[in-house]
């Protein structure tokens, strides 16, 4: 072992070398920033190597040499220097952000799925020459520009960057800098899109549960579904879409669509023939999964509470996990007479921001279930204090995700670090190239037999992006792939909220 212990360190006489050469390279190097200059001068000696070990008893060499000594960062030193993006194809355009420090560790994030990058790139002349440690000093400072739903996606972004670049610092998972974890792995639920057929429906039920795992499911019961069938659907004519479809992602563009309209105010009605369709539909999946197996339910369509409530007490003896999104998270009032109303559980939030704006809900408990998004919801630590508030009051919470492996890992250690947790949503299940978007620091595997894995020893959020496939997978609108962003650089606005 002593011979061995030797060579070793040779080895590291050489490596010491090279680096200390390469080192030295950089602080001559012209276009090297004076804080990264003083910062690489200090950190010279900031640890002992193999080399200095030479005079020491074999004991003591091998006392040091097993010990973890982190000479990759100086906490107190770190300086935001870029933001950087790169645009995926995930979910139709979801961005990642990478946020640099003077001292090369960087940070992800990710702005929710289909949202703006821009509302990402507006505040980096804000977080410029910050430390990314203060976390929630930054997050003060830039919380009044994020907004409900993908309005927020800019703000939640930079939060799990921030996270991820103070795990690494200090050389812990994001989970321990939110108070510590209850669990070890994340329950799981995997979205099921509708099918046109039975068939093809088994399928995909088969592919989750049987193949992968998974030990909660759930699906669409949407009046979409009723498309052809005359006589199931008051007022849908009026409503439709060019391609006849009461299509609840319209023309953005079209404020009087019927995806841009509120439910209350479409006076579109199900008939009981139209009842019986839906309620057949769940059937059959029932029918696949059995009843051991969780089955949440959600996109129904825009009608009334009226409607909500007769479609929910048709399909109760289902025995559903959970009605979701039925009205707009804004109607309290609304929820809290659906919820009064029936017996299977309620949920929404996964488009309100902050938890100013779930306490309504939580007070009046007008839900059973409160389901935020980290990437709306306000990030990591602001969705635990949701969860938090909400376990005051007997309420649970799930956890909403359809975008990149980085939205899933932070909410991964934001459940891990939640009590009243239940399970998180998995919306690609069925892209084969998903997972391999970033590697797992230390190998772990990211999601195993319908259960994401917490890293229990990777510092962050416990991934790095894996640039052979990204680059694969890049939204063709922007290929620009961590282009410098210099024009988002310059601060022109005074930001203060009070005179």
């Amino acid at each position: 072992m002593k011979s061995n212990l030797e060579r070793l360190i040779k080895k590291s006489r050489q490596e010491d070398q090279l680096n200390t050469e390469n080192r030295q390279a950089e602080i001559d190097h012209p276009n090297t920033a004076s804080d990264r200059r003083n910062f690489l001068r200090r950190t010279a000696l900031g640890g002992i190597a193999l080399t200095g070990l030479a005079g020491f008893s074999f004991e003591d060499k091998l006392s040091q040499t097993t010990s973890k000594v982190n000479r990759n960062s100086a906490p107190s030193e770190l300086k935001i220097t870029d933001m950087r993006y790169v645009l995926t194809k995930v979910m139709g355009g979801t961005a990642i952000i990478r946020i640099d420090t003077n001292q090369g560790i960087y940070g992800l994030g990710e702005v929710r799925d289909a949202s703006d990058v821009r509302y990402a790139l507006f505040l980096k002349s804000r977080i410029l020459g910050q430390n990314p440690c203060n976390v929630e000093k930054i997050f003060k400072s830039i919380r009044q520009f994020g907004g409900t739903s993908r309005q927020a996606g800019g703000v939640c972004a930079v939060e799990m960057a921030l996270w991820d670049l103070c795990g690494k610092a200090y050389n812990v998972p994001a989970w321990q800098l939110l108070g510590g974890r209850y669990r070890d792995k994340v329950r799981m639920y995997a979205d099921t899109p509708e099918a046109d057929s039975p068939e093809e429906q088994k399928r995909l039920i088969e592919f989750r549960v049987k193949e992968q795992g998974y030990t909660w499911l759930k699906m669409d019961v949407s009046i979409a579904e009723l498309k052809g069938k005359p006589g199931t659907v008051v007022n849908g004519k009026f409503w439709e879409d060019k391609n006849g479809n009461l299509s609840q992602w319209g023309d953005q563009r079209n404020f009087m669509s019927y995806g841009n309209t509120m439910h209350p105010f479409t006076q579109v009605q199900i008939t009981e023939k139209g009842l019986e369709e839906l309620a057949q539909i769940v059937e059959n999946v029932r029918s696949m999964v059995g009843y051991e197996i969780p089955l949440s339910t959600d996109h129904y369509g825009h009608f009334d509470l009226n409607n909500c409530i007769r479609l929910a007490k048709s399909l109760e003896k289902y025995r559903l996990a959970w009605f979701e999104d039925m009205v707009p998270w804004q109607y309290t009032e609304q929820w809290k007479t659906i919820t009064n109303a029936i017996e299977t559980p309620t949920t929404t939030g996964e488009d309100i921001y902050l938890l100013k704006d779930f306490k309504p809900l939580i007070h009046e408990r007008a839900v059973d279930i409160i389901h935020p998004d980290l990437a709306s919801s306000g990030g990591l630590l602001e969705t635990k204090r949701i969860g938090d508030y909400a376990e005051e009051y007997g309420v649970a919470m799930a956890m909403h995700q359809a975008g990149t492996p980085v939205s899933f890992m932070a909410s991964v250690h934001c459940a891990a670090a939640t009590q009243n947790f239940l399970a998180l949503e998995h919306h690609s299940v069925d892209l084969p190239w998903w997972e391999n978007l970033v590697k797992t620091v230390g190998g772990y595997k990211m999601i195993d037999k319908g259960f994401a894995t917490v890293p229990l020893t990777a510092p962050g959020l416990g991934i790095d992006l894996n640039d052979e496939v990204l680059k694969q997978h890049v939204d063709p609108r922007d290929k620009s792939y961590f282009a410098p962003t210099k024009e988002w650089d310059e601060l022109r606005s005074h930001d203060r909220l009070f005179s």
